[in-house]
């Protein structure tokens, strides 16, 4: 019976195959588990099997230890340097989801191996026979491409998605200044804090005003920098201009300059005591300094120029190309129709230029939410608000999180806030995303 070859591969890989005939495969899948109870018994089961260490989950081995520091997250503190035995939650948790994810990989070659059987065995009830050298090609024909990018998803898994994993999951703990492993241990206490993000007047005040400044910059930031790179783009593909590729060349610039280095600088002209005060002062525009840092509206103000200097290029460029495109014989048509130079650009460059960058428009936007370098370089998230949890009038969503993890230690709290950025942005992104071309082809 077929189900009998699938029931051998379950418990022992590769025994179907064997019982198939097929040595090599079997051989192939019972290696793999093998090294995965090597894995197990290397990292420390075998010390527990054999009595050396006390019988304990902490004592066994990377897949075994894992799922166990996942669930309890330690049960012995280090309440003293006496302490040699201790557990340390963070770590435990971590190595965890290390361990949890080469167990999916392993699964994947379980069930593989126990399809395989199942498949074959029927095959050969039913008559028909395959060689290992033949469903090597057909594998080869048929899984290249699967083939061909495990390596790097197997780095992407560990490198990204279980980071991504660990923050989440320090949301539903209590991971913060009054619990720092490992001194005191680290618990699981679900929605608790989503709760008090929610609940609490002064987080929730903080929540919305923090989030809704964050998407009025990153609209209006991102709709400022394509906005003058549009114009900046229409006014050098203009016949009238002169030596397009000397002003092209020169806008380019700020894009050029190592964004930090921008940062700094700005940073000093806007201080008191910098250029730009200086300068209105020597103009008799104004009669004292002013403190741009210090007032909500000057701090904003502030950041949309120097963001706006610092991105309006990228969109230059692109909207540059894409005017380089444009069928000179569609405007002589349009001309001799009767159209105005208005119209013609109302009616064919602005939408063929809108139809090219409304992707990377949605994608500014996005990635406009996670702009921390520009906030914390330039204004450090001042003016501070008295009625904000640790953040203030000018810090995004991101920022707030910064200092909730490094100044504040507030890890559980920054990760919730760090869980509805990844909402919002995947939401935007994963939307960008159907709309393009090659999703809806596909």
């Amino acid at each position: 019976m077929a189900i009998l070859a699938a029931i051998m591969s379950a418990v022992i890989w590769g025994s179907g195959q064997f019982l198939n005939k097929q040595y090599i495969k079997g051989l192939f899948f019972f290696a793999i588990q093998m090294l995965m109870v090597g894995i197990e018994l290397y990292t420390g089961s075998l010390a527990l099997i054999l009595g050396h260490v006390p019988p304990h989950p902490r004592n066994a081995g990377m897949f075994i230890r894992g799922i166990w520091g996942v669930i309890t997250l330690g049960e012995i503190p280090r309440e003293s340097s006496a302490v040699l035995v201790y557990d340390h939650s963070t770590m435990l948790m971590l190595s965890g989801l290390i361990a949890i994810a080469i167990l999916l990989a392993f699964a994947v070659f379980w069930q593989w191996c126990i399809r395989d059987a199942y498949k074959t065995r029927k095959k050969l009830i039913s008559g028909e026979s395959e060689t290992t050298r033949t469903y090597v090609k057909r594998l080869l024909n048929d899984s290249f491409e699967y083939i061909a990018i495990a390596p790097g998803l197997a780095f992407v898994v560990l490198f990204s998605f279980v980071p991504i994993f660990f923050a989440f999951l320090t949301a539903f703990t209590n991971y913060n200044n009054q619990n720092i492993p490992p001194r005191h241990l680290v618990e699981w206490v679900g929605f608790d804090t989503f709760r008090t993000v929610i609940t609490s007047e002064i987080w929730g005040n903080t929540l919305i005003g923090v989030g809704l400044w964050t998407v009025i910059w990153a609209f209006v930031s991102t709709l400022l920098a394509f906005g003058v790179g549009f114009i900046q783009a229409v006014f050098i593909n203009s016949k009238l201009v002169r030596w397009p590729k000397l002003w092209r060349g020169l806008y380019i610039l700020p894009w050029a300059i190592p964004s930090l280095v921008s940062l700094l600088l700005f940073r000093n002209f806007f201080v008191t005591n910098g250029v730009i005060n200086q300068l209105l002062m020597d103009m008799n525009i104004i009669s004292s300094p002013i403190t741009f840092f210090g007032s909500v509206g000057w701090s904003r103000a502030a950041l949309f120029i120097i963001n706006t200097w610092l991105g309006f290029a990228g969109p230059m460029v692109l909207i540059t190309g894409v005017m380089t495109t444009l069928n000179p014989e569609t405007y002589e048509a349009a001309s001799i129709d009767g159209a105005s130079a208005f119209q013609q650009f109302r009616k064919l460059t602005l939408p063929t230029i809108f139809a090219a960058i409304s992707p990377l428009l949605i994608m500014g936007i996005a990635g406009a939410f996670n702009n921390f370098g520009i906030v914390f370089f330039v204004t450090g998230g001042g003016p501070m608000n008295a009625r904000y949890m640790m953040a203030g009038h000018t810090d995004l969503l991101i920022t707030w999180v910064y200092r909730l993890t490094l100044d504040h230690r507030m890890y559980n709290f920054a990760s919730v806030m760090s869980t509805f950025i990844f909402i919002v942005v995947a939401s935007v992104s994963g939307w960008n995303l159907t709309r393009t071309r090659a999703f809806r082809e596909e």
